[in-house]
């Protein structure tokens, strides 16, 4: 083996996978910039329900990698895997443009095509997104272990060219308004049209390249079948296969069932299933299937663990999973109530061009291609000189930016009133914060699981992983729902001839016809809540983010010494 050239530079696959994840990327974050408005405005769904819908979406797109990681590990391969993933995520995208096409003459059956849709990009991502990660943890021999950090900035950078490209082309067409400021509705269907072609682009390109670059450093392929499989692919003296006794999987088959119930009670406060309301749902049956399977499989897996390093080294992936949660929970609100806000109060003329709402998030991806290089030269930097943060603590430093970019707008929406308009420059200073965050804690973490994960049960690992992100998304829907009314709503309700104010503040009470105004209209006739306290305004909105996200930061400072120490010598 020509171990200088493979510790010169980054092997070849590592390239081709990142070619494949960034089409896969433009699809996704393309979609995602127009998803709620689209459920909004075209098909009349609630904004609370539409943070919520969103919630749940993204959650399972992170919740089905787990069963996409076990059919790869066990029967199909990272390949297979990859191949059938993409393929479905542009078939689900191809519904959603024909959902987009049909609402006006089919708002039932347009609305029937929108969920079958996400429900077929679910699993599609499900199969593609814990092989794809694998697969660049596989592209190194042991000996180069060492330079996963920056072999996962390099692919996360990757993740983003696609995101910043999906981002600015679907709105681009998608989100499309006239000169006197009225949104197209019938243009939707352009973007998510897009979504579907970049990601068969990705998927063929993956297909011709596979054979002759995703290779180990003497030429076997890379996440072939199981089956074929050989020692050399495993850790020296590592079990290949992970075992579960019948006992362990009967135990959590009770615990999910049991935590199941309990998450559904406390988050829409029954245990039978009355309510078919859309929102409570999602709420009442998804985000509690999430939090418990969690927390279930968790417990599975660490009933095979073999001895006290193993047994450790995977508590500490599990304690780093649970503080990603409260970062995801504030950092997707870029998708739903950050979407809404940059739409309904937010001043976007950037030199003279208004900017579709859905574009706003653009800044994130494009922050990201901008520093992902600078972040990774600065670790290796710090780590020559023996000054490199522990992974945990790089990640409390994530949550602390996060805590501080929420708590910037904070104070720059407290003057706002109800009609004040927020510059666009605080959501492009929120994007900049927030990319620093992520790039402290997002790539980190995913190299922390391929560093710290016993090869037979990786992809189950990034799994647990990648729950956590759900979880974060199914708590960033729950929060999303809570954003008060903004500026749109007091002059819809100007409108109709009523203050929104007095409303909310129950000076008045609205007689059965205004009643049916405002839920045509989609108004507010509440204050929202959230932990028992009232959010009465924006400020008090991001203040949570804050205080979730400060707090978050904290504790995982000071458990970053034990935490590396139970990781045994993993840097």
């Amino acid at each position: 083996m020509d171990t200088v050239q493979t510790n010169s530079k980054h092997p070849k696959g590592l390239w081709v996978l990142f070619g494949t994840e960034m089409w896969e990327r433009f699809n996704f974050y393309g979609m995602r910039a127009l998803l709620t408005l689209f459920m909004v405005n075209s098909l009349l769904i609630r904004e609370a329900d539409a943070s919520i819908i969103y919630g749940g979406f993204l959650a399972l797109c992170y919740l089905t990698p787990l069963l996409g990681g076990f059919i790869s590990d066990k029967y199909l391969g990272n390949r297979n895997c990859i191949i059938l993933g993409g393929s479905l995520m542009a078939i689900g995208q191809f519904l959603l443009f024909l959902s987009a096409s049909t609402f006006s003459d089919n708002l039932g059956g347009a609305k029937g095509l929108m969920w079958l849709a996400l429900f077929i990009i679910i699993f599609g991502n499900g199969f593609f997104k814990p092989n794809i990660s694998s697969m660049v943890g596989s592209l190194y021999p042991k000996q180069e272990k060492s330079k996963l950090d920056s072999a996962f900035t390099i692919f996360y950078m990757g993740i983003n060219i696609g995101a910043f490209l999906g981002q600015f082309i679907c709105p681009y067409v998608g989100d499309v308004k006239d000169a006197s400021g009225v949104r197209d509705i019938f243009a939707f269907k352009w973007g998510f049209l897009a979504a579907s072609i970049a990601m068969i682009i990705g998927t063929v390109t993956f297909f011709i390249l596979k054979n002759k670059y995703v290779v180990t450093p003497e030429g076997r392929p890379i996440g072939g079948l199981p089956k074929n499989n050989t020692s050399e692919d495993f850790e020296e003296g590592e079990a290949q296969t992970a075992k579960f006794s019948g006992s362990a999987i009967g135990i959590t088959t009770v615990l999910f069932a049991i935590l199941f119930f309990v998450f559904r009670y406390f988050l829409v406060g029954e245990f039978g299933f009355n309510s078919v309301e859309m929102g409570q749902l999602i709420k009442g049956i998804i985000y509690p299937f999430i939090y418990a399977a969690g927390i279930s499989l968790a417990f599975l897996i660490m009933s095979s663990a073999e001895n006290k390093i193993e047994r450790q080294r995977i508590w500490v992936i599990y304690i780093v999973s649970f503080f990603i949660i409260f970062f995801w929970a504030a950092f997707e609100q870029a998708g739903s109530s950050l979407t809404f806000i940059a739409d309904n109060q937010t001043d976007r003329n950037i030199f003279g061009w208004d900017m579709p709402p859905s574009m706003v998030q653009i800044f994130n991806g494009l922050f990201v291609v901008l520093l992902a290089l600078p972040f990774s030269l600065l670790w290796d930097k710090l780590r020559a000189k023996g000054k490199e943060p522990v992974s945990p603590l790089k990640q409390a430093i994530g949550l602390a930016l996060i805590a501080l970019s929420y708590f910037i707008i904070a104070y720059n929406v407290k003057d706002l009133g109800n009609s004040g308009l927020l510059a666009i420059k605080w959501l492009i200073l929120l994007y900049l914060i927030q990319t620093m965050g992520e790039l402290c804690l997002s790539p980190i973490g995913l190299s922390l699981v391929g560093k710290l994960a016993p090869k037979r049960f990786s992809s189950l690992l990034y799994g647990v992983f990648f729950i956590a992100n759900a979880a974060g998304y199914a708590l960033a829907g729950t929060l999303g729902a809570i954003i008060p009314a903004t500026g749109d709503k007091f002059a819809k309700a100007q409108e109709i001839g009523i203050n929104l104010q007095d409303v909310l503040d129950k000076k008045i009470t609205l007689n059965p016809e205004q009643t049916k105004a405002f839920a045509t209209a989609q108004l507010p006739t509440e204050y929202t809540t959230f932990a028992g306290f009232t959010i009465h305004n924006l400020f008090e909105f991001f203040m949570v983010f804050v205080v979730l996200c400060g707090i978050a930061a904290v504790l995982l400072a000071f458990l970053s010494p034990i935490l590396k120490k139970m990781m045994h010598g993993v840097k």
